[in-house]
């Protein structure tokens, strides 16, 4: 099977990658390509269905343990957590950690989410010229600000945390991504222990502080990448669901009219954001523990790198009838934002939630938003795993 070079694709790719998967799927469900991320090659999951079962497909693993010794790629978490094990160990982390991240929990949140929505865009309408980097003024803001609120860390040091963020899921560079992991790690420790020795209601502390019927708790490094789990999924799904919902909303006029004339409409709304544009475009590695057939295509075992294009599984007309089309009334329910299986995303109702109140606010508030730059012009985030844009400029009337 020959290699394709999604590396030497280049920005083209990185702004629009539907045609290329799309091209993909039309001659199978399976390709060896080589990434943008440090050129590692992989092999890649195209189509609905394909995806949707490889993701819940146990003969793959997410232990970073069983890949591959010659991945040009390492791991970039700052401890063990969720996402880099397998059962029983990530049954045992998940149940950890679900009994203290409860839909109760994340209800309570929400009028702390509206209040600060309500702040951000206080700050953002007095703008002297009417314009504004939405992702500065609300996508990144608004999510740091909740997921800190919800494991306690207020004094977490914002700017110096997205850049680590950003460099550990985004760079193309392998050792700019373990860099950033390893401050990340650094910084964590330093705050579980000062949340270790001053304890409250967060979900944080409970986390520290908390154990099962049995006396299970989390060990030291278990916390640390848990925080970082926390932290990072729980701010970078949200930041980019909420850029590229608006901006799909922008670039389809009759859409946006659809919506302000039926804020009820929201619900489906973020779903149909979340298949359109979802914030994830691949997700995190998953490694062969045996040949894999998927298709007409075994995949060896051996440690071999496999990823499930989520972004083209929205895309596949098989599941989706006209599903280049953006459309707030499809009834989008089915899609794989947040994953599928035993990993699917915790945080999910959470980032719903957030996406919701903030993109609801925000047409409220600014009956007459624009993009303020041709849609062409619009930097996007580097990688294959998070899919947003690095700035959103946007044009209203104060």
């Amino acid at each position: 099977m020959s290699i394709v070079d999604l590396a030497a694709l280049g920005e083209s790719f990185t702004r629009d990658p539907y045609p290329v998967y799309a091209r993909l799927r039309s001659q199978g469900p399976v390709h060896r390509i080589r990434m943008p991320e440090g050129g590692a090659e992989a092999w890649l999951v195209v189509g609905y269905e394909a995806g949707r079962a490889t993701l819940a497909d146990t003969r793959l693993s997410k232990d970073w343990s069983k890949a591959s010794p010659s991945l040009p790629l390492g791991s970039v978490s700052a401890g063990p957590h969720m996402l880099r094990s397998d059962p029983p160990n990530h049954t045992r982390l998940r149940k950890l950690v679900a009994r203290e991240f409860t839909a109760r929990r994340v209800e309570a949140l929400a009028p702390r989410i509206q209040k600060t929505t309500d702040a951000l865009l206080d700050r953002m309408l007095t703008a002297p010229d009417g314009r504004a980097d939405l992702v500065e003024a609300l996508s990144f803001p608004l999510p740091i600000s909740v997921i800190c609120e919800l494991l306690g860390v207020p004094d977490l040091d914002r700017e110096s945390f997205r850049t680590w963020s950003n460099s550990a899921l985004g760079a193309t560079d392998p050792e700019d991504r373990s860099l950033a992991a390893a401050s990340m790690a650094r910084y964590l420790r330093e705050l579980l222990e000062d949340k270790r020795r001053r304890p409250g209601e967060d979900l944080m502390s409970a986390l520290i502080h908390g154990s099962d019927e049995d006396g299970d708790r989390l060990s030291h490094e278990e916390l640390v990448g848990m925080a970082w789990l926390l932290l990072v999924a729980g701010h970078e799904t949200t930041v980019n669901l909420i850029s590229n919902g608006v901006l799909a909303l922008l670039n389809h006029p009759e859409q946006l009219a659809a919506l302000r004339a039926d804020l009820s409409l929201i619900d489906d709304a973020v779903e149909e954001m979340l298949r359109y544009d979802g914030p994830v475009e691949t997700p995190t590695f998953r490694f062969t523990t045996e040949p894999v057939t998927i298709g007409d295509t075994l995949i060896p075992g051996g440690g071999e790198l496999v990823l499930v294009a989520m972004a083209d599984a929205h895309r596949d007309s098989a599941r989706f009838p006209s599903p280049d089309r953006f459309d707030i009334a499809r009834g989008a329910r089915g899609h794989v934002a947040f994953g599928h299986g035993i990993h699917y995303c915790l945080g999910a109702p959470l980032a719903r939630l957030e996406a919701r109140i903030a993109i609801r606010t925000l047409l409220e508030r600014c009956t007459d938003l624009v993009l303020d730059v041709h849609p062409a012009a619009i930097a996007w985030r580097p990688g294959m795993m998070i899919r947003g844009p690095r700035s959103l400029p946007v044009r209203f009337t104060r």
